[in-house]
Order: C-alpha cells, then structure tokens, then sequence
C-alpha cells in the first residue's frame, strides 16, 4: 500500500480548465481508494472562454475519457476543423493555410517539399497548399473522418480537430465528472489557509463561510492564479517582448453561411482577428497590442469585420504573454489560464489544459510530495511554453508587411534561440527539422516557413535522385489526386447532418 495517498483533491476554478481537469481525473484516477474530488466555482466569476478552436490532440482527450464524438459534437454545437487559414500575414492580399496531417508523399526516404523545392527551381509555381489534402477540401468546406481503410488515398492522412463552443463544453464535461463522483460546489473564495510551517495550502474559505480542505489543491482560477500567484508568490516569465499582443476583444455574429472546417486568422494593423465558424455562430475576437492601437479602435476594426450581425457586446481581455516561472508549488498545480497564456494563435489554450493535466497523471504525488517530480513537471512545463512560443513568434518575425510601426517591430525583432536556429537550417537548405518531440510538427513549420515566404536554400541532394521531368510530373499526379479526392468528399454540412446534428 502506498504511504501518504492523497487523498482530497480540491479544484479551484470551473470553465474549460476545471471540468477538463475534473472530468480527467475522475476517469483514471477516480477509483483510488479514499479519493474525492471536490470543485469549487462561482457562478458570479466569468470565464475567458478563448478556446473555441483546438487542434488534434483534443481528440486523444476525448477518446481517453470514452466520449462518443458525434454526442459531443451535437453537444457542443462543434464543427471540423481541417487546419488554419492565416490571412495578410504574409502581405496585404496574401493567404496560405497551416493544414493537420502532411503534404503530399515522402519518396525516397525525404520529405516531399525536397521535391516541391525542386519543382520550383524547374518552374512549377504551384503553392504548396495544393498538395494537402486538408487544404482543399478545408477551402471547399468538405470533410470526412480518415479513411484508415485506404492507406493510398489522400484520406488516410486526414487529421482534424474542432471548433466548439468552449462554455457548452464545459457543462458537458461537468455532466460526465459530477456522474463520475465529482462534488460541485458553488461559491467564491475569500481566503486561503496555509500550514505556519510549510506554506502547504490546507484549506479554502468560501463567502458563504463554508471551509474545504484538501491534500492536493489545483488552481484553475484564470488570469487571477488565486493560488499559485496570489497565495504562494510564483512568479511570472512575461514574454512581451516577443509577443507585443496584450489584449482581446471577443463579439460572436450571426453565421453567414455554410461553416469551413478551418479556423481564419486575418492580420490586422496592430494584431490579427480570430475567426471560429461553429454549427450556432461564429466567433471573432481581435488580439491586438495596446501601445500601437486604442481599445475603441480595436473594437471598431472589429465590429467592421464580423460576418454577420452581433450576438453580444464586446467582452474585453488584458493578458501578458508568458509563464508562471513554477506551475508546481508546494501542493499546488496550476492548470490552464492560472499557469501561463500564450495567444491562440495556433489554438494551443486548450491543448495546454490537456498537456498539463496529462503531466499531472504521469507525475501524481503521495501527499510527500516529491521535490524532484515535481521539478521535473515544472521543466516539462516550461519546455512546453518555450516551443509553443517559437512558433507563433515565427508569424510575426517572417513577414514582408512594413505598412504600420506594429508590424515593423514584428519583422525587426530579434528572434529567441530555437526560432532562429530553424530559420537559418531552412535558409541554407531547406531542412526542417523537430527536437524533443515538441508539440508542432515538421509539417506545421514547414507550412509557416513556405507560407509567410521564408527563404529556402536549396533542397535535399537526394531529391535529384529523380530528374527534373519526372519530378515535375510525379508533382502533377499527386495533386490532381488531392483535387479528385476533395471534389468527391461530402461537404461538412452535409457529413454533420448525417452524423445527427441539426445544423441549419
């Protein structure tokens, strides 16, 4: 029998974070002899509700909790997501899209774009867009599940995500952790008791007087960090100056039409809007930085670029990009908002979320609470941040856009250590290249690279294994096999209504 088992935990914080963590726990852990999990949240205290779009990991996540997709779907009022279309980031006019899943076939044990490299020194000028199969059908607004059954169609390299409505989410995972034994209860938090000693937090004092106490205690209260910041002092690695974006405004509108399975991301001139068509709305917000433009500046850009009438009044943000410098403290793990924010550029928020409560399991204390797993968590953590944050700071810094002082401090600035690495690999041959199993893929920055025009020297030797006119025909072959197998996909319309949602 293990010694010291922890046996109450106590989560801070309702919203996508919370029942997330909730909903997780209760699944694997939920039958540890002696455990209960308690949730605390008021329904006086919002939540962000920035995560409407995600990318393909959530499907691991719900596959690991034994959600039927098509429940949730139907549940969430979600839609498919195939990738990102970034729009005038590159320059004004311009549009390429961040597909999931590959480009192309690999041929000769390298990497297709060696060969698309090729092509265009021979003068094929085709984008690379067109040789994803999630790119065309993504622009067509089709979808289809992957087609495992067909390892040679462009099917079989189908990966997707969602886009959802975050707060439809959480109650649905509320459902499934209270059903699970999870204990709800309502009411804001007035004081944090700590031990003299330790600073281990003991218990929390709601408003209403009552007092819970708990072994392991888990801070998913947002931007506050109500407990890892206010209570126990971490402190906060703000990465400003990488990341100028220090505010969102949020307005949902009316749909304006069929939804395509991809997230738009158009760049403005002081930060770029989101774009998150759902079976119900669609939702926008503008990201934007304050020191170059007025929140009424902001908020009118905005308004002027909704597809549809507004469903609700702006909802404003602040935030700083960064980390808390620990998200493990004592018995204290902050999860979500509380432990860090990096803009959702990428769609990263909810996969934070779900990469924390995974670390979380892996390092699961006894009430010891072992310095060195701990250590190790918070490493894991911070190696977390620090990729995801080189990849969205690669769309800032390759851009020709020169058209506003926002954007010129963007393409001027000086990039941190892994980004620049990339870029110069990708400038003297074309290589990309992935370490320690980070979150984005070889495919994600070879799709920001080509997209935003950064310059590739030359491509892989092997490639000239095949001369140039075979190269230029095998290119031709592959995406009109791209194009035919989008034309003959469902649209997602009519994929949602066959699997039982009632979408317009």
């Amino acid at each position: 029998m293990i010694a010291a088992p922890v046996r109450k935990i106590v989560i801070v914080g309702g919203g996508t974070a919370g029942w997330m963590t909730a909903a997780a726990l209760s699944r694997v852990i939920g039958q540890l002899p002696g455990l209960s999990i308690e949730l605390v949240e008021s329904d006086d205290i919002g939540t962000v509700g920035v995560g409407e779009a995600t990318i393909p990991q959530i499907c691991l996540f719900n596959t690991m909790l034994g959600i039927d997709e098509n429940e949730f779907v139907r549940a969430t009022n979600a839609t498919y997501k195939l990738g990102i279309e970034f729009v005038d980031w590159t320059r004004l006019g311009h549009r390429y899209v961040h597909p999931f899943g590959f480009y192309g076939v690999n041929m000769l044990g390298i990497e297709f774009h060696h060969f698309w490299l090729k092509g265009r020194e021979s003068g094929d000028t085709t984008p690379l867009d067109d040789y994803s199969i999630s790119v065309v059908a993504g622009r067509n607004s089709k979808f289809l599940r992957p087609q495992t059954d067909q390892p040679n169609s462009p099917l079989s390299q189908l990966a997707y995500a969602f886009q959802f409505d975050a707060g439809l989410y959480a109650r649905f995972l509320r459902r499934r952790a209270e059903a699970a034994g999870v204990r709800r209860t309502e009411g804001e938090v007035r004081h944090v008791e700590q031990n003299p000693e330790t600073g281990f937090v003991t218990a929390i004092s709601l408003a209403s007087g009552v007092t819970i106490t708990g072994d392991l205690f888990i801070d998913c209260s947002g931007f506050r960090g109500l407990l890892i910041a206010q209570t126990l002092g971490t402190g906060f690695e703000d990465w400003s100056k990488w990341l100028p974006c220090d505010r969102a405004v949020a307005i949902p509108c009316e749909s304006a039409g069929p939804p395509q399975p991809l997230t738009r991301s158009t760049a403005h001139g002081a930060g770029w809007q989101w774009r998150i068509p759902l079976q119900h709305r669609t939702g926008n917000g503008y990201v934007y930085s304050s020191a170059h433009i007025s929140d009424d500046e902001a908020v009118a850009t905005l308004r002027a670029n909704l597809d549809g009438p507004a469903l609700a009044e702006p909802n404003m943000l602040r935030f700083a990009a960064g980390h808390r410098k620990a998200a493990w403290v004592k018995n204290v793990v902050a999860i979500g908002l509380s432990g860090g924010f990096l803009e959702p550029l990428e769609s990263t928020s909810i996969h934070l979320i779900q990469s924390a409560i995974a670390r979380l399991l892996t390092f699961f204390p006894t009430r010891r609470f072992d310095e060195a797993e701990m250590a190790r968590f918070n490493a894991q953590s911070i190696r977390e941040y620090v990729d995801i944050r080189d990849f969205l700071v690669l769309h800032y810094k390759a851009t020709e856009r020169d058209d506003t002082e926002f954007w010129n401090y963007c393409r001027t600035l000086e990039p941190p250590e892994g980004l620049a690495a990339k870029l110069v690999m990708f400038a003297s041959n074309g290589r990309v290249f992935r370490e320690h199993n980070e979150l984005f893929t070889e495919t994600s920055w070879l799709s920001v690279l080509v997209g935003q025009n950064a310059p590739a020297g030359g491509y892989h030797p092997i490639a000239d294994m095949i001369d140039d006119q075979e190269t230029l025909e095998r290119l031709a072959h592959i995406r009109g096999v791209v194009a035919q197998t989008a034309e003959a996909m469902p649209t997602q319309t009519e994929f949602l209504r066959q699997q039982g949602s009632a979408i317009a």
